[in-house]
């Protein structure tokens, strides 16, 4: 972890390393307060219980938490006008390059641009040793685990293994994002956590 913390930030990140999640949680839900907060669909901050620490004083657009009859849809956009944007990623190399797979892009997107400050909340099993096995890690164990968790019927789900390159309807590998360095005129923080979380 703390090759990688070095790599990242050298490439212009905040970095913010944790042994446990329960601490990371702490000093996220310290760190944000008073805001408009919005998720990208993580697994790892729904672990973190992100969601209903962060709402006891910010405001949270959460897809995975949809209030006021709206669908994933709308509380996606509204996610992308939020101050703050909380997300994760598929790979992370220990040369400092990250990797996100996305089938909609509300992820990607609000990872990119457009907010006071994003934070990246990335477990030790997101690490890899080089971009191209961060890379592989986000298409062939990331994206299938994601597809199965929702259920879709794309042969990588089915088989539980690798991605096919499919044409399914319910494909989520339809962008990959290189995270090269910081982007520019935006706040940008990875939070390590010693710990295995999400996919």
């Amino acid at each position: 972890m703390e090759k990688t913390a070095r790599a990242l930030r050298k490439r212009g990140y905040e970095v913010s390393c944790f042994e446990k999640g329960e601490e990371a949680a702490q000093y996220l839900d310290g760190k944000i307060d008073g805001y408009t907060v919005g998720f990208g669909d993580s697994e790892t901050l729904l672990a973190l219980d992100m969601y209903n620490r962060l709402s006891k004083h910010n405001k949270v657009h959460d897809p995975m938490h949809r209030q006021d009859g709206k669908g994933f849809y709308a509380t996606a956009r509204d996610c992308l006008t939020t101050e703050i944007f909380l997300t994760s990623v598929n790979g992370i190399a220990e040369t400092g390059e990250m990797v996100n797979i996305d089938g909609t892009g509300n992820r990607v997107a609000g990872s990119l641009y457009g907010h006071r400050k994003v934070y990246f909340v990335v477990g030790r099993n997101k690490i890899a040793p080089t971009l191209e096995e961060a890379a592989n890690r986000a298409r062939n164990i990331a994206a299938p685990m994601n597809a199965a968790r929702h259920q879709y019927k794309t042969p990588c789900a089915v088989h539980e293994d690798h991605c096919y390159d499919c044409s399914s309807p319910d494909r989520i590998c339809n962008a990959q994002v290189i995270y090269w360095r910081k982007m520019n005129h935006m706040d940008t923080e990875v939070v390590l956590i010693n710990e295995d979380f999400g996919f």
